[in-house]
This record gives structure tokens, C-alpha cells and sequence, in this order.
């Protein structure tokens, strides 16, 4: 079990505040998240968490509407002889305007939780009278009143992510073959079935591009030189743009006609070339397709 101290983060707030974009901020920073545990299972959750030692940061969303739940978890957290007594924990309030809460609720067309027989404004207000003890001895309080979810969730990181990192921003690169099918969570698509094939040069026909001569020979073309050096400059300048707004994955792919060849070996080098600055995953979608394909016949 790691000796690092475990950190908890309580989420909290006004319904329709931004619970649910909070968690998911919380789970792009690497948070283990749950969403409105009873109160009376923390302690029981807490133990089996300590005891898997791999996982040091819980974000929990609870509805704390009672004034006997919010009363309850701050006797768990304050305990001396509490499991959770030596856990770093804090609480995150989320707020907003009544006028804005009467706005979202309408616009949504669901109904109080407080109020599901009667009037949105009427919900709005006992939920913030019932949650004032708890705003107060709250260490964060986020007012979302004028925030757009990707402004909430740089907010967060900016609170909780550790060691400067914003969120778990990573890129995925994806090589394939257009005979097969665009894949279809690509946010950037390349064709560079203008680049010299290998298919038609017999000694590297039954080669990809992850065979060290076939990666020679796409790369050598001097068409390929001046393509790839354009190409990994734009996704180098697009890609701190991705960050800021709110992206946590962005998936590159690169085509060829039957992701064999030409697509394999610029999806490598592209791969290869991102991972001194981003986490990079590479998958060749296709590159076995033909051997299995002679492999029925």
C-alpha cells in the first residue's frame, strides 16, 4: 500500500450547479468518483479503498439536502477514532443565482427535487436555506452562475490537479485503411494516399509500414520530407487549443487505401514524434486485415 496520502473531495452544492460536469473533471484527473453514496457507507467504501492501495484520490458527489447528512459526514471527517481520520479532505460547493437555477430547471423542463408539485423557485429556495451551514464550512465555493462547463472544468483543475496537470489530456493515433471505413471517433483526418505506395514495389508488398524498410521507403520520398513537416507543425499548433477547450482525448487518423503501408508508418512517426510532449497512444486499425484475409482464402 502507498504510504502517499489519500485525498478526498466531497461535491456538493445547489441542484443544476454542475455536479455532473464536476465529476467528470474530477474523474479526467485521475479521481476515483461516486455518485451520492450514503453517507453511512463512507466509512465501509473508505476501508476497502485503503485496503486495494491503489487508489489515493476519491471524488464523491452527495446530496446533501439534510442538514442530518452533511451533520453526519462532518463527524466522520473530524472523528479521532473514525476510519477516516488522516485523510485529506475537503469540500467543494457548487453555486449559482436562483435566477439562473429557475432558468436551467426550465429550460430542462424537470422539476425540483424539493418542489416536484410545485414551483421551481420555491424548490430552489429551501434547497439553499437547508445547504447555507454547508456553503459556509466549505473550503471551495464555485459560483457557476455565469460559467460555461469547459470554464467549471478549468476551474477544477486548477483546485485540484497536482504537479500542473490539467486533466489527463491524451492523443490517439489511429492508422487505417479507407477500403475499410473512416473510424469514426477521428477528430482529424489525413489522406496520404498521395505518398509513393509500397504496395507496387514486390519486395515490400507483404510488408507494413512498421517493417523498418517500407517505413525507409515512405519516408524517404522527398514528397513525404515536406508533407510530414507541415503536417506534425499543424497538429503541434492545434493541439494546446484541444487543452484549452476542455478536450481530454483527441484522435488523429492517418489513411492510406488499405492501412497497410503508407498510413502505418506516418502514423508511427507521428506517434513517436507527440510523445515527448502529450501521452500518445498508436493503433494500426488495419494492418492485419490482408494476412487475414489471404489466410481464409
Amino acid at each position: 500500500m502507498t504510504d502517499e496520502k489519500m485525498q478526498l473531495v466531497i461535491v456538493t452544492g445547489m441542484s443544476g450547479a454542475g455536479k455532473t460536469v464536476a465529476m467528470q473533471s474530477f474523474e479526467d484527473l485521475g479521481f476515483f468518483c461516486v455518485d451520492n453514496m450514503p453517507p453511512a457507507l463512507l466509512p465501509k467504501f473508505w476501508e476497502l479503498v485503503k485496503e486495494s492501495g491503489k487508489i489515493n484520490k476519491v471524488a464523491l458527489v452527495v446530496d446533501l439536502r439534510s442538514r442530518a447528512f452533511y451533520d453526519q459526514i462532518l463527524h466522520m471527517l473530524t472523528d479521532e477514532d473514525n476510519e477516516l481520520t488522516g485523510i485529506q479532505s475537503q469540500i467543494l460547493f457548487l453555486d449559482t443565482s436562483d435566477q439562473e437555477l429557475v432558468s436551467r430547471y426550465k429550460e430542462t423542463r424537470r422539476s425540483h427535487p424539493l418542489a416536484m408539485e410545485g414551483r421551481v423557485v420555491d424548490g430552489v429556495r429551501k434547497e439553499r436555506e437547508l445547504l447555507a451551514p454547508i456553503r459556509s464550512n466549505a473550503k471551495f465555493v464555485i459560483d457557476t452562475t455565469a460559467m460555461t462547463p469547459r470554464e467549471l472544468r478549468e476551474q477544477i483543475f486548477e483546485a485540484f490537479g497536482s504537479d500542473g496537470v490539467v486533466g489527463k489530456f491524451h492523443i490517439e493515433v489511429v492508422s487505417f485503411g479507407f477500403k475499410y471505413g473512416l473510424p469514426i471517433d477521428a477528430d482529424i483526418v489525413m489522406d496520404v494516399r498521395f505518398l509513393p505506395n509500397p504496395y507496387y514495389i514486390p519486395e515490400l508488398k507483404a510488408k507494413s509500414g512498421l517493417d523498418q524498410p517500407v517505413y525507409d521507403y515512405v519516408m524517404n520520398q522527398p514528397v513525404t520530407e515536406k508533407f510530414y513537416n507541415h503536417f506534425i507543425s499543424l497538429l503541434r499548433y492545434v493541439m494546446p487549443g484541444y487543452q484549452k477547450e476542455g478536450k481530454s482525448t483527441v484522435t488523429i487518423a492517418i489513411g492510406c487505401t488499405g492501412g497497410q503501408h503508407r498510413s502505418v508508418a506516418i502514423a508511427q512517426r507521428i506517434a513517436d514524434d507527440l510523445t515527448s510532449d502529450y501521452t500518445v497512444h498508436v493503433q494500426h486499425r488495419d494492418v492485419k486485415k490482408r494476412k487475414e484475409t489471404v489466410n481464409r482464402s
